[in-house]
């Protein structure tokens, strides 16, 4: 006789087995074809991040070699300025061959001139400066050297600084040179300075390195004036 407990018991019993067979599908796992894609997406994520963290390194390498060159061209920049436009008539040499008294020497690679070195660089006074380039094409520097003048003659001291590089890695340094202006005309640049009794009225320095050119130097000489200096008469 089948009643409604009869009905209810074997309700209950069914459930179980119901429930079992549930559960049982859902804690079968995933697909094969559900993990590979969760891989992939993984590694997908993986190399984005590295390549993030790669190009972040690389920009902060770059910003920092760029801070470091305009530093080091500020700071030569500054160097020639003050060195350049300090420059005074005195003389350092005389010619052998013209009896011409030499205040200032310089083509396109070459400077000497008188000014009075810092007391940092030594022991301060008037000093021959010459600026020169050393090296091969391509990683030449460009160095400086000290010599004490005393009476129209450069002193050679056993103690002097030997010559220091300004810059180091250059392509390229180029001076050039420039007479006070006469009138209302001003005179082109010039390669050589053909006026060693005189000082020019500006110099202008183009330096190169291994990232392009440099901003181009013009120093004035406040100086040039002086000392009956005018390549039209030559004194």
């Amino acid at each position: 006789m089948t009643g409604p407990l009869q009905l209810r018991l074997a309700g209950a019993q069914a459930a179980p087995a119901s429930t079992l067979k549930g559960g049982h599908a859902r804690v079968s796992g995933f697909t094969l074809i559900e993990v590979l894609l969760a891989t992939m997406l993984l590694a997908a994520g993986l190399a984005l991040g590295f390549a993030t963290l790669r190009a972040a390194a690389a920009t902060a390498q770059r910003g920092e070699a760029i801070a470091s060159r305009n530093e080091r061209i500020r700071a030569v920049s500054e160097f020639l300025r003050r060195r350049i436009g300090g420059a005074q008539g005195i003389v350092f040499a005389l010619d052998q061959a013209t009896g011409v008294s030499k205040r200032f020497e310089g083509d396109a690679q070459s400077m000497r001139f008188v000014a009075d070195l810092p007391d940092y660089l030594g022991r301060g006074g008037p000093h021959l400066h010459q600026l020169a380039l050393a090296g091969e094409a391509g990683e030449q520097a460009l160095r400086v050297e000290f010599h004490m003048v005393l009476a129209g003659e450069t002193i050679a001291d056993p103690a002097a600084r030997p010559p220091e590089p300004l810059a180091t890695g250059l392509r390229s340094v180029r001076f050039a040179y420039r007479a006070s202006p006469q009138g209302n005309e001003i005179p082109p640049w010039e390669p050589r300075w053909e006026f060693p009794q005189a000082l020019p009225a500006h110099v202008r320095v183009q330096v190169i390195d291994a990232q392009g050119a440099w901003p181009d130097l013009v120093v004035g000489v406040p100086l040039a004036a002086s000392y009956g200096v005018s390549p039209e008469n030559g004194q």
